[in-house]
């Protein structure tokens, strides 16, 4: 496994050289849990990108207040008929709002999408939903002292009637670091993979599940800015409280149905 950085097997694999086929399969195929790839963005155009975004602003997350974001996230709708025809609505308008906050530099998710559409021999393109283009790119501004609790993510969930939300064999998440608090904002992850009927019963009223009960996670992270890492979604996941400034990232999920199908792209 040549310029590659194995930390721990079926774990963390870390790819020095940048973005690779080899790093998407060793996902697809299980290979690791978390893909690491330091530098995709350049700490120089981190910093001017972080800029753009803060001027944006951020609104809080619907069902999840003490997040920032930019964007709407799939996972605010709910399932719910009017939230979704919101999502949908301003889909298109959030993607170029984002790249109008990275301006005079490109989007970090743009390029990621068009670096994986070139190396996955199927391609990749924006995931659709009944005839309509999803957003993708959120961006997410983690404050200081405030963690993300334990969660995973399922599309079938909020699509539970759409055959292209039910017929994915992994959903990878994807974060671009365009910011990293001096202390704290590690991603958590647990092995173990539950059902979704068992998350939602033990999540209770709250978006996630608090970390404490878990117990110590089985897989810790320390994002650097420009890091691009990916990791199995269905994986029990949450980000440890920061200090000292902002987390930022811009955020993906990538939908997997096999070797010879295209992968697709939403948030």
């Amino acid at each position: 496994m040549s310029n590659v950085i194995e930390e721990k097997p079926r774990d963390l694999l870390t790819f020095p050289g940048g973005l690779s086929h080899h790093a998407l399969q060793a996902l697809t195929l299980q290979e690791a849990l978390i893909v690491r790839i330091p530098g995709f963005i350049s700490a120089g155009v981190c910093h001017l990108i972080a800029r753009g975004l803060l001027r944006q602003g951020y609104d809080d997350y619907l069902n999840a207040p003490a997040v920032g974001r930019i964007g709407m996230s799939f996972f605010e709708t709910g399932g719910k008929a009017e939230l979704i025809d919101q999502y949908f609505a301003t889909a298109l308008p959030n993607i170029r709002l984002l790249r109008n906050a990275c301006a005079p530099y490109q989007c970090p998710i743009d390029v990621f999408r068009c670096v994986v559409d070139e190396l996955w021999p199927s391609g990749a393109s924006l995931q659709s939903l009944s005839g309509r283009k999803m957003f993708v790119g959120l961006s997410r501004n983690m404050r200081p002292g405030a963690p993300l609790l334990a969660h995973h993510d399922c599309f079938a969930r909020l699509a539970p009637h759409d055959a292209e939300a039910n017929d994915l064999l992994m959903q990878m998440a994807v974060n671009i670091y365009v910011n990293v608090p001096q202390h704290g904002g590690e991603l958590m992850m647990w092995r173990e993979e539950i059902t979704d009927a068992e998350f939602l019963r033990r999540r209770g009223d709250k978006y996630g599940m608090d970390i404490e009960p878990l117990g110590p996670p089985d897989i810790v992270v320390k994002p650097q800015m420009g890091d691009l890492i990916l990791f199995n979604a269905r994986k029990l996941h949450a980000v440890a409280a920061g200090a000292g400034s902002d987390r930022l990232t811009l955020s993906s999920f990538l939908g997997f149905r096999g070797d010879a199908q295209p992968l697709t792209f939403w948030s």
